[in-house]
């Protein structure tokens, strides 16, 4: 892809612009979380949303994938869910004494892994190679997945009984971790008032229109990368403020480099998103804790003492210096 031109990055803002009204008309209020899942599938990057029941995350992951006209699959974790439940399985053909692989709900695009934490690792850790390698092994077989393939995992908080935490190896291949918190009484008036009235959210799925196809979805991930400008000092600012999460001696475990890849990548997202063709130092801000808050380890002791990882990583973009661009 050649380099864009400012008023071409312009007319795709306008565009998802676009996307986010049609979301509004089905997801009352969170827009910082729509523009967060927007960022990150611009990265070609998994998401995982945090947040108790009932605030709307299987709403909103079925509005995004209406707006961009692909493929949704959803799958419910449960205890009892087995891997092949997920990525499929190899089925004996009586008439020639073969067996024929049948896909699971994740030959998608957009695959919905709905509390994905009710689910016990081994069945989590079914999905590291999908995730990873946008591809699934069976019975020395690849099966490639379509593309784009974006994972949006739902999570109840951690500490709610019946849950599993995560493999680290699989917390790190999502992109983003976002919290999604309760709507503002004025936001849960709206949602009362449309959705009491005979209206099903759901059924408005129907009519939303498609206004960004999956090629053209391509095309922008590419521009991301690719046209997106990130100075080299503003490089230097993200991989310290990665660097400096392993430096709190609160923390156990801080932000690998595959942190500073995302916070790049998701800057540039960032930046496209308002329109311009070039980062600057609120771009990498906006996208950090996204980024982060799942990649820092934060000890036990200092937990009890109400420190988490939002926290360092706040303490960190207050201390690291900007550079001035």
């Amino acid at each position: 892809m050649g380099t864009k031109s400012p008023s071409d990055v312009t007319g795709i803002s306008a565009k998802l612009k676009l996307v986010k009204e049609s979301i509004a008309k089905v997801v009352v209020g969170q827009e910082e979380v729509v523009e967060s899942v927007l960022i990150s599938i611009l990265c070609d990057g998994h998401i995982l949303l945090e947040g108790a029941p009932g605030l709307a995350k299987t709403l909103l992951v079925r509005a995004i994938a209406k707006v961009f006209g692909l493929d949704f699959s959803r799958v419910q974790f449960t205890p009892d869910l087995m891997p092949s439940d997920i990525t499929g399985v190899n089925v004996y053909q009586p008439s020639d004494g073969t067996f024929k692989f049948t896909k699971g709900p994740i030959f998608t695009n957009f695959l919905l892994a709905d509390e994905i934490n009710r689910a016990p690792p081994k069945t989590q850790a079914a999905m590291l190679e999908s995730m990873q390698e946008r591809q699934v092994s069976s019975e020395n077989h690849v099966y490639e997945l379509p593309k784009p393939f974006i994972v949006l995992a739902t999570q109840n908080p951690i500490e709610q009984e019946g849950t599993y935490p995560l493999p680290e190896a699989q917390v790190d291949r999502f992109m983003f971790k976002i919290l999604v918190d309760y709507p503002t009484e004025d936001e849960e008036f709206d949602i009362v008032k449309k959705y009491t009235s005979g209206t099903n959210p759901y059924d408005l799925l129907d009519t939303l229109e498609v206004v960004i196809t999956g090629d053209e979805l391509i095309e922008m991930q590419k521009l991301v990368r690719q046209d997106i400008k990130l100075s080299e000092e503003l490089m230097r600012y993200l991989v310290r403020v990665t660097a400096t999460t392993r430096e709190s001696e609160e923390v156990t475990i801080g932000a690998s480099p595959r942190a500073s890849l995302w916070l790049a990548i998701g800057s540039k997202a960032n930046a496209l998103l308002d329109g311009r063709d070039y980062v600057n130092p609120s771009d990498i801000q906006r996208v950090a804790r996204n980024v982060l808050r799942h990649r820092v380890s934060v000890s036990p002791e200092w937990q009890f003492e109400g420190i988490n990882s939002d926290a360092i990583i706040n303490r960190v973009l207050k201390t690291v210096d900007i550079p001035s661009v």
